[in-house]
């Protein structure tokens, strides 16, 4: 088991009358995510409401925020102790027997254009041998097709457009990745945290984006992007795509700075320091599928 603690802080100028928030910030409790301490933070006199979605187990932050500055601060300690498997024991679930809220997923979203991306993905994918591999598969092909490169997409970017530009942010990695797994019918979604062990030179530390597949009936992490460490991530939020769990949504006139953000790993309840590596396991941070 690994331990993570992490900090955020989100800095906001608000024009009158005020804004309403939307923000998932808050770390997902799961089977194998546990939110050890957390607290949070609000510059202004106001009541924040939370809200937990029981099946996604988004996080929910809401408040209404007055004109004027606004800073919004999280802190959290997290558990990790990541259901563990061998790729090559990890099959695909036929769409038949999917869970019925897993069915969302193997449908296009607004970012993720797989019916139009279905042709390349059967080419492409639909000769592998089918489970975990065919997914890695997938995600190292987008990893070596797309080079990261910051400011090189917008809120527009599809992963079609991602596709045609070779080039985008972990946003659109993962944009492209979850469309072409839905082309041959594999369930993914879009994920959104705080990871340990990103590269220094891509910048300081930032929310990242990254896939989780259903395979093996569970939820498995990806990195398309190849930046990250799938280990070190501490899950915030899932969506079909980014327009489902931004990290905050803002409903008036705002300004704000980019986020400040600081994690590091930590010794856990047993005294032992554990730092997120690289493995050739798959990982999944979900409990086992037991909904219909």
């Amino acid at each position: 088991m690994l331990r993570l603690s992490f900090s955020i802080a989100l800095n906001y100028n608000i024009t009158p009358p005020g804004c309403d928030f939307i923000f998932n910030i808050h770390a997902a409790q799961t089977a194998h995510q546990t939110v050890v301490s957390e607290s949070l933070t609000v510059s202004q006199q106001v009541t924040p409401k939370m809200y937990t979605d029981p099946v996604t187990h988004n996080r929910y932050l809401r408040l209404k925020a007055f004109a004027g500055p606004l800073t919004v601060r999280y802190e959290a300690v997290v558990d990790l102790a990541h259901h563990i498997a061998q790729p090559m024991e990890v099959p695909e679930v036929p769409v038949a027997q999917l869970p019925g809220a897993v069915l969302p997923y193997i449908y296009p979203s607004r970012y993720c254009e797989s019916d139009r991306l279905h042709r390349l993905a059967v080419k492409e994918f639909g000769h592998l041998p089918q489970g975990y591999t065919r997914v890695q598969a997938i995600c190292n092909w987008v990893t070596q097709r797309v080079m990261f490169r910051s400011n090189t997409s917008n809120g527009n970017t599809t992963a079609l457009d991602t596709l045609v530009d070779e080039t985008g942010v972990c946003r659109d990695f993962a944009h492209l990745m979850i469309a072409l797994c839905r082309g041959v019918n594999i369930p993914a979604r879009f994920a959104t945290g705080i990871d340990y062990g990103a590269d220094p030179a891509l910048g300081p530390t930032d929310f990242h984006a990254y896939v989780e597949a259903f395979v093996g009936n569970r939820w498995y992490l990806f990195d398309p992007s190849g930046t990250a460490i799938p280990m070190g991530f501490v899950r915030f939020a899932t969506g079909r795509d980014a327009a489902d769990s931004a990290f905050a949504t803002m409903f008036g006139g705002v300004q704000g700075t980019a986020p400040v953000m600081q994690i590091q790993a930590i010794p856990n309840a047993q005294g032992v320091l554990v730092v997120p590596e690289h493995v050739p396991h798959a990982l999944s941070t979900d409990g086992i599928a037991n909904y219909h």
